[in-house]
């Protein structure tokens, strides 16, 4: 049994919000973040990102970064202005990027939920990272970028969400930079009951992405808790953020990889690599199926398929192609033990296409490059039932939210 609550909403006036609007922060590093927050006092990435108006050799986890987001976030209510919404509300989120459609529904959801994993994980988190929105949530008292969650549709939710599309004017059309449609709608009150209702009758919800934002704002209820002998359970610590969106509408794209070195020659290389996988020389960038992987060697791209030799794995985890690739060639041949650590490897998410992976092999600052064919929704939903862990770097969403447009105060 789910657990989904209408909040109040503190967000930006209508007239301002594709200013106030920016991305999720764990997508930008400082410096791109300064960037896009050029010239504009009230983006977002200035409460999400503060360290941006601090000095160069400012340390990113230092107290005076949270106390600058803290200060930030309520100039940006007086100055955008940003508004809290007088009565709770659920509300729809709607993202289109080109012919990718899908329609969420942005509320609270109960960080118990996600203690006792009715609310289902797939990736492991990092203490430093976990910290970090720990600390930016205690100090801004506020979780200001939603949480990405998926289940298996609700049919009665999905007409009330769609009806309401139809029949209401949304609160934000937004048209972002890079093309992606930001459309938000306040669910009429007398929807709010199905949708709680709706939503009880559901196992469990999974965690698409934003796994340390969840973890963090479930540190964040202890902290809170223990300080409070009051408490209840229904403060709004007790809750986090979240669009939660049907999985049948979900895409998921690859996510790449490239080596900066081989270690040996490229004839030795493809030796090592064809003792698992058979190698096919082909003009296509990206892998057509399942179980099939693309690799960019010396401006040639080679369709690698698994041989006999690789064996199935006994759990779900290891037979995604991620795996495949992980334990019977960037382990065995290169020696990339662990590609969270690893300076060997780095990671290129699906929305910048096979060209980038081309590009950087080609300008020498890899030496091979990896397309992969997409994790399914199905994959990730399986692993989070069996309490299994996905490897590191296997899914990439898009459309992605944008934070500050709905934060949730507590």
């Amino acid at each position: 049994m789910a657990i989904i609550r209408p909040f109040q909403a503190v967000r930006p006036n209508e007239k301002v919000a594709h200013l106030v609007a920016s991305v999720p922060y764990d997508v930008v590093n400082k410096e791109e973040s300064a960037e896009l927050a050029k010239g504009n006092p009230i983006s977002f990435l200035r409460v999400t990102r503060s360290e941006i108006e601090l000095k160069e050799v400012t340390d990113v986890y230092s107290p005076e970064v949270y106390a600058k987001a803290k200060e930030n976030f309520l100039r940006l209510k007086e100055e955008a202005p940003m508004i809290q919404d007088a009565n709770p509300s659920i509300y729809i989120y709607k993202l289109t990027m080109g012919e990718q459609t899908q329609v969420g529904l942005a509320a609270t959801f109960s960080v118990e939920d996600y203690n006792k994993d009715v609310i289902k994980k797939h990736e492991k988190t990092r203490k430093v990272k976990e910290d970090d929105r720990t600390n930016h949530i205690i100090a801004t008292e506020a979780q200001t970028g939603p949480v990405f969650l998926t289940y298996k549709a609700v049919s009665e939710i999905d007409k009330v969400v769609n009806d309401t599309m139809k029949k209401t004017l949304p609160i934000y059309d937004i048209l972002a930079v890079d093309g992606i449609k930001h459309t938000v709608w306040i669910l009429p009150a007398e929807h709010n009951d199905l949708v709680i209702k709706g939503i009880a009758k559901v196992k469990n919800l999974y965690i698409a992405d934003g796994h340390h934002r969840a973890a963090s704002a479930s540190r964040a209820q202890k902290a809170k808790m223990e300080k409070n002998p009051a408490h209840n359970g229904t403060e709004e610590y007790n809750y986090f953020l979240a669009v939660l969106f049907p999985a049948e509408q979900l895409r998921i794209m690859p996510y790449n990889r490239v080596v900066h070195e081989l270690k040996m020659s490229e004839a030795e290389f493809m030796d090592k690599v064809k003792q698992n996988f058979s190698v096919e020389e082909v003009k296509s960038a990206s892998p057509p199926a399942k179980k099939t992987i693309g690799m960019y060697l010396s401006g040639k791209w080679h369709l690698l398929l698994p041989n006999e030799n690789v064996k199935p794995g006994k759990t779900v985890g290891d037979n995604l192609d991620v795996s495949i690739l992980q334990n019977f060639l960037l382990h065995p041949v290169l020696g990339i033990e662990d590609p969270r650590t690893d300076n060997n490897i780095d990671f290129i998410g699906g929305i910048r296409g096979t060209e980038e992976l081309e590009r950087l092999v080609n300008s020498k600052k890899a030496a091979a490059a990896f397309s992969m064919y997409p994790v399914t929704m199905d994959d990730l939903i399986k692993i989070s039932d069996a309490g299994e862990i996905m490897p590191p770097k296997s899914t990439w969403f898009e459309p992605k939210l944008r934070d500050g447009l709905l934060v949730h105060t507590i």
